[in-house]
């Protein structure tokens, strides 16, 4: 196997880069066809010409099979691409703005809380594990986001309500 490592992995190499987009892509396939050869080491035929054929003719059928996963993946994206251009999406109205801002200046961990319970529908436990702490810590960090979260959009709607009424004095 060694020996038809070295005579033929420039060769497939070469084989592959021309053939795929990225290019990159194509030590992949030269490492996938040299598997097939290894757990196929007694299908090789041992002279080198029938090897070197062998060889070709499986880095073939692994860029086959590469070519149509490709374009299974390809196929499945574009027709997600077409959902979420077909589906309407909900207008950005002053208040959704107002709770991304504000959500964007809790910490982290306390968003990524926030948005697995409100906008992706976990419960605070589901959360906790999902996120890999403890239920105890999901809790207290959830309380303190949803009242940074109130006083911010408190803020955001009723300015003056945070700020001190001004004073006014007659001469």
């Amino acid at each position: 196997m060694e020996k038809l490592h070295e005579q033929l992995a420039g060769d497939l190499l070469r084989y592959f880069a021309r053939r795929v987009t990225p290019q990159a892509d194509a030590a992949d396939l030269l490492a996938e066809t040299l598997m097939v050869a290894w757990r196929r080491l007694d299908k090789v035929p041992t002279d080198d010409q029938g090897a070197r054929m062998w060889m070709f003719a499986t880095a073939r059928r692994v860029l086959a099979n590469w070519t149509r996963g490709q374009r299974r993946r390809t196929a499945l994206s574009d027709e997600l691409r077409a959902q979420l251009i077909e589906t309407p999406q909900p207008d950005a109205s002053a208040e959704v703005l107002d709770v991304r801002r504000a959500l964007e200046d809790l910490p982290r961990n306390q968003r990524e809380l926030i948005r697995l319970v409100h906008w992706d529908g976990f419960s605070i436990i589901d959360a906790a594990r999902l996120s890999g702490i403890r239920e105890s810590t999901a809790r207290g960090r959830y309380q303190r986001a949803k009242a940074q979260l109130k006083a911010r959009l408190t803020e955001a709607t009723h300015p003056s309500a945070t700020t001190s009424p001004m004073k006014v004095t007659t001469p």
